[in-house]
């Protein structure tokens, strides 16, 4: 679990909102999400609901930030329309998170619970590609002892 708090971003989930309560439209769109770029940047986002499939606001943030040169995100919320708060990501989306941006940090919980935590925190026993996990070993020190 996490040894240092993480301060929240309340900016950021403030964009959500702001997504969530003007762009969010029936059942098509029902989540907002944003991410804060290294550079400062928010970008913001909403799900895609079909029968076919979703994809979740937190994915389409993910090919948004890209869209607009915003390779490195370190901190993402999603929020739920109709004032329903913040809403942790699903597990898929923890998932893709982990293998995008290893050192993401999520903002999750409610009301004086909210609170900013490592993605590692969330699926904290989460597949690594391999060709993921041959890079860490890699660049990871060896004990000798």
């Amino acid at each position: 679990m996490t040894t240092r708090p993480h301060p929240v971003d309340h900016e950021l989930i403030e964009a959500a909102a702001h997504v969530a309560r003007t762009r969010c439209r029936g059942d098509n769109h029902t989540m907002a999400a944003a991410g804060r770029a290294r550079d400062g940047r928010i970008v913001t986002a909403v799900n895609a609901c079909h029968f076919t499939g979703d994809s979740c606001a937190e994915l389409v943030l993910i090919g948004a930030a890209a869209a607009q040169g915003a390779y490195e995100l370190d901190t993402i919320v999603a929020v739920g329309d109709r004032d329903r708060g913040v809403v942790p990501p699903c597990g898929r989306c923890r998932q893709v998170l982990l293998d995008y941006f290893p050192a993401m940090k999520v903002i999750v919980g409610a009301g004086d619970r909210l609170r900013t935590v490592p993605v590692t925190d969330l699926l904290s026993e989460g597949f690594v590609r391999a060709d993921r996990q041959l890079d860490a070993e890699r660049t990871t020190p060896h004990s000798t002892s």
